[in-house]
């Protein structure tokens, strides 16, 4: 169990809600921002050095006016508007108003999620795991844990916005590019702390964190979904019902407006206020929302361990797969256009000749499919490493106790995550390949897009066991199988444009994947893939039986 901070206030909790209720919220943050020491400047510099490459990109591939034209036109259609933002900015298409159009959604997507997880790790998983009830019986405020996590919410989202205008405001994005780099910056944190202030809430209906970030998770792509709706329409009217087309109104680099700003603060004091009143109508590690009963008898999947831990993972699985699909959808319409939005980008058109291909459409298709692959390698991780969170909250230990083998239990969760990832490369390469047959004509697209996404489940596999290798022999570093997707987005993609040596893309197993449909297929490389990542699993699967169990 995680150490419990000593308040020294003498102040006692007032229940009803008065001054002593925030009673312990500075220790409180500064426990928090102790335990989130490595976490959060990972989310962190990952955000602000993603922003800054992708600027220094922009600046290098759209230096010429002809390039950025070429992309106006592209983008400026329904799909290419419901994929970036508001029409308004193609006005002056600067450097920095490409990184205002292109990103400011995309990135206030992540922001959202740090700003989720932030909240619902200090408070939702606290009250689930006990130790909120360990540190309320001490001299803390019932609201103490809600307002500290919050406060670490503000310092992270607050640091990333000083970060972003510090280092866009160094790079010549545009004239007067400090403030609209300020006001770029700013913007990230005030949608980030209206997610938060959103999962203030969602906190206090369920009684479980998985649910409560599964219901934030949800605004965010319904607010994602309006503003994407609103621009491809042409329309501002959805647009300002979401808080990610509020701040992509502030026009950063173009007009510098200030005031959408005031908007997500208002929505942040309004969801903050609602989360605090909400709190003082159910008991600590309850929801507002009662659980449903469940059947008086287990059904027969239940009973065995691949369909209890199916049932752990369905709504994760079913979450990646829509979004997946509306991912491969959106690439996949675009398609058609490849040919005139990439024609004046030298460096684009270098990495496609490359890759090869019949045509520019299949050369991009191949490219667009190692992200979404990347993106389905996420859920693979969370998946495989499942066993490890049950193995920490002491589940493990109450199944373990009866007549369940660790292998069979174990790779239950890896079992699911090899043929879930298999699904969500299927569902990905199928919305890809659908819009992009009717994107430029060629039905033939349909079947070469799935088979080029699930040539990528064996990188997959791979994925799988090496966080089972981690989870077996060495829990304490299984945390460190995320550096398999990192290393494999910026390899995988980035690398084409930068040309990394082939030593480089050969240390990650997407690297060795045929870049399908452009490029011939080679079955090889598939196979051996395929026995590394069996290899991996039993190897992870002995040391898992072999070791003492981890509880808390």
């Amino acid at each position: 169990m995680s150490a419990v901070p000593a308040v020294s206030t003498p102040a006692t909790a007032d229940a009803s809600g008065g001054s002593g209720s925030l009673t312990g919220t500075r220790a409180l943050v500064g426990f928090n921002l102790r335990r989130d020491r490595v976490r959060l400047p990972v989310w962190i510099l990952a955000l602000f050095l993603g922003t800054l490459s992708t600027a220094g990109k922009f600046g290098t591939l759209y230096a010429a006016p002809e390039a950025r034209a070429s992309v106006l036109d592209t983008v400026d259609s329904p799909a290419g508007l419901a994929m970036t933002g508001p029409r308004h900015y193609l006005d002056d298409y600067s450097t920095g108003s490409m990184m205002g159009h292109q990103m400011l959604g995309f990135l206030a997507v992540l922001v959202g999620l740090m700003s989720v997880l932030i909240v619902t790790r200090h408070t939702r998983d606290e009250e689930e795991t006990g130790r909120a009830e360990l540190v309320r019986s001490t001299a803390v405020g019932r609201h103490a844990h809600l307002a500290a996590a919050l406060w670490v919410a503000v310092i992270a989202d607050l640091v990333l916005a000083l970060l972003l205008a510090v280092g866009l405001g160094a790079m010549d994005l545009a004239p007067g590019g400090a403030t609209g780099s300020l006001l770029y910056g700013l913007a990230h944190a005030a949608v980030g702390l209206v997610f938060a202030g959103v999962a203030a809430i969602t906190t206090q209906v369920t009684a479980h964190t998985r649910g409560a970030s599964g219901m934030a998770l949800a605004v965010i792509g319904l607010a994602y979904a309006l503003r994407a709706a609103g621009d491809a329409g042409g329309e501002d009217g959805l647009s300002w019902l979401s808080p990610i087309g509020w701040i992509q109104r502030t026009y950063p680099y173009v007009d510098n407006r200030w005031w959408p700003l005031l908007l997500c603060v208002a929505l942040v004091g309004l969801c903050a206020g609602a989360g605090f009143a909400l709190s003082t109508r159910r008991d600590v590690g309850a929801g507002l929302r009662a659980a449903r009963p469940g059947r008086p008898t287990a059904s027969g999947a239940l009973l065995r361990p691949l369909g209890f831990a199916f049932r752990l993972h369905r709504s994760m699985l079913a979450g990646f797969g829509t979004g997946l699909f509306l991912m491969g959808v959106m690439y996949g319409s675009i398609l058609g256009e490849a040919d005139d939005m990439l024609k004046n980008i030298d460096p684009i058109q270098e990495a496609l000749r490359r890759i090869g291909g019949a045509s520019t459409a299949e050369s991009f298709a191949s490219m667009i499919i190692v992200i979404l692959a990347v993106v389905a390698s996420v859920h693979v991780v969370t998946a495989a490493l499942r066993p490890l969170a049950e193995e920490n909250a002491g589940r493990a230990e109450l199944l373990l106790a009866t007549g369940l083998s660790r292998a069979r239990w174990a790779g239950s969760h890896l079992a699911v995550a090899l043929v879930g990832g298999t699904v969500l490369l299927l569902v990905a390469g199928l919305g890809t390949g659908v819009a992009g047959a009717a994107s430029t004509g060629d039905s033939g697209l349909v079947l070469s897009s799935t088979g080029a996404a699930l040539a990528y489940a064996p990188a997959l596999w791979v994925t799988a066991g090496v966080a089972a290798v981690l989870f077996g022999r060495l829990p304490g570093a299984a945390q460190a199988t995320w550096v398999v997707p990192v290393y494999a987005f910026v390899t995988g993609y980035l690398g084409q444009l930068l040309r990394f040596p082939g030593w480089v893309t050969g240390l990650s197993p997407f690297g060795h994947v045929p870049r399908l449909p452009a490029a011939p297929m080679d079955w090889t490389p598939l196979a051996v893939l395929t026995l590394v990542a069996a290899a991996l699993l039993l190897v992870g699967l002995e040391g898992f039986r072999r070791r003492d169990l981890r509880t808390k």
